[in-house]
């Protein structure tokens, strides 16, 4: 790397050195809390560290803003634009993570990185189970293969627990994976868990006893960049796991018989599990109307209310990608207008629609990387109105541009251009809140407290598809209403 560059990828690894501390610190009082109540020695306790290996999604040099990965702007990342940034990483205004090499190298001595759940640097982590009166071993190690689905079975054997067969009188599939107690009071115990497939985005391994066939058919920080290679050409390796657990020499020319007959077991275990057919394509799995994934929001049409917040994008209406109109009835009062009516995202990207200096306006936060402003002429008159943001999406493929208007009581008061717009994702925690902006501030103009709208709001309806379209730009709050009861 540049040496110029450097002071920016130590501090990548300064900030999340900072950020495990931060967090072991506070399991530590949730562990001095149990030990508090008398109950800590009679507690099973599973402390994970990691949910899979370190994740490569910063790219090469690392990113200010992680959903610029997502959304598939992080060539806009460059080592210029992130320098620049070195004293901000960290703090309220980034988003960030750490480079590609950082990722390999806390992942040693395994082999690649989260999203290749073919090799045990995507999937494999140090687990530390903790219980007194359960366990008579202290600072013992266990080396029996066993998985995160064996966690729950673990749990209900150690309580003395059936597994559900039903609840609320829906039959439920039983659950996968074995107990690990067998092991915890035997070093020696003969393994349990002798057979476990793995599948992410097309990389793909077989763990059964005792070996692994693994082949990586996508590369994490190239994703959505370069076109995948045909499954069938995907190389396999082969490694004995008893011998060579870091997975270091390969042995699928020395044994194909060996290789031959996990492939064929990964694909039995990938059949039985509804793993095929097998899917590369990620950016669209991201997208529901792409994806045709079932989505919680049915219709063109979500009426949202005063108090609603940190609302998931997963429980909002989707709006990317295409036209849509937000329409808000309010009270304005005496003073002027101030305050945000409804926003989505954060910082890092999404959009506002509120009231700034008595003007109804509207902030389209591209990234962080941009912000495209639509304002009224005038300022908002007390009273109540009806307040509405149609935007015209000008379609070409996902995270294009349009052209945002802005109307009060039907009549035009603004309009401006959006020249690009987020794909996939606008924040992966701040939510959709109406009223205020609880989160990271989407505009500019207000700060991240205090910015709650002043007036009242009787309610918010968001629209796509024909539902964005009125012709003389308002709603009918009564048919709203009613249109929403009916789907009930």
């Amino acid at each position: 790397m540049p040496e110029d560059f450097k002071p920016f990828l130590r501090r990548e690894m300064e900030v999340y050195a900072g950020y495990m501390e931060y967090t072991d610190h506070h399991v530590g009082r949730i562990i001095d809390g149990i030990e508090t109540l008398g109950i800590l020695d009679n507690t099973l306790i599973y402390y994970i560290i990691g949910d899979n290996g370190a994740s490569a999604e910063g790219g090469i040099n690392g990113c200010f803003n992680e959903m610029s990965y997502f959304n598939g702007l992080q060539g806009l990342e460059t080592p210029e634009y992130l320098s620049a940034r070195l004293d901000k990483l960290g703090g309220p205004e980034s988003y960030n993570h750490y480079a590609v090499g950082w990722a390999l190298a806390m992942n040693t001595p395994y082999q690649w990185t989260k999203q290749v759940a073919s090799h045990w640097g995507g999937t494999r982590n140090g687990t530390i189970v903790h219980w007194p009166k359960g366990i008579e071993a202290k600072g013992e190690i266990r080396d029996q293969f066993t998985h995160v689905i064996d966690v729950d079975q673990t749990v209900l054997e150690s309580a003395g627990l059936p597994q559900p067969e039903s609840v609320y009188g829906i039959a439920q599939d039983p659950i996968e994976g074995e107990s690990m107690v067998y092991s915890f009071n035997d070093a020696n115990a003969e393994e349990t868990h002798t057979t476990q497939y793995f599948e992410m985005f097309g990389n793909r391994g077989i763990y059964h006893k005792g070996w692994t066939a693994v082949t990586k058919h996508i590369t994490p920080w190239k994703n959505g960049q370069v076109t995948p290679p045909a499954f069938d050409d995907d190389v396999w390796e082969l490694y004995d796991t008893t011998k060579d657990w870091s997975q270091a020499k390969d042995l699928s020319k020395e044994n194909p018989e060996k290789l031959h007959e996990l492939q064929r077991l990964w694909l039995i275990e990938a059949t039985r599990y509804k793993v095929l057919p097998l899917d590369d394509n990620v950016l669209a799995k991201m997208d529901p109307d792409v994806a045709g994934r079932p989505v919680l929001i049915k219709g063109n049409t979500q009426l949202l209310f005063a108090g609603m917040g940190r609302l998931s994008e997963n429980c909002v209406l989707n709006i990317k990608n295409k036209s849509h109109s937000v329409t808000a009835e309010i009270v304005v009062p005496d003073g002027g207008a101030k305050g945000v009516i409804i926003s989505q995202g954060a910082n890092i990207g999404g959009w506002s629609l509120y009231a700034h200096e008595g003007k109804l306006k509207y902030c389209y936060n591209w990234g962080s990387f941009k912000c495209f402003f639509v304002e009224s002429a005038d300022n908002l008159p007390a009273g109540e109105h009806q307040v509405r943001m149609e935007f015209a999406y000008a379609g070409g493929g996902r995270g294009k541009g349009g052209v945002a208007t802005l109307f009060i009581d039907g009549q035009k008061v603004g309009e401006g251009n959006v020249d690009a717009t987020l794909a996939m994702v606008y924040s992966a925690d701040d939510g959709l809140d109406v009223g205020e902006d609880s989160g990271a501030p989407v505009s500019p103009d207000y700060g991240p407290t205090d910015n709650g709208f002043n007036g009242k709001i009787k309610g918010i309806q968001l629209a796509i598809a024909d539902a964005a379209n009125e012709e003389d730009h308002k709603v009918d709050p009564h048919m709203a209403i009613q249109m929403a009861m009916a789907r009930q």
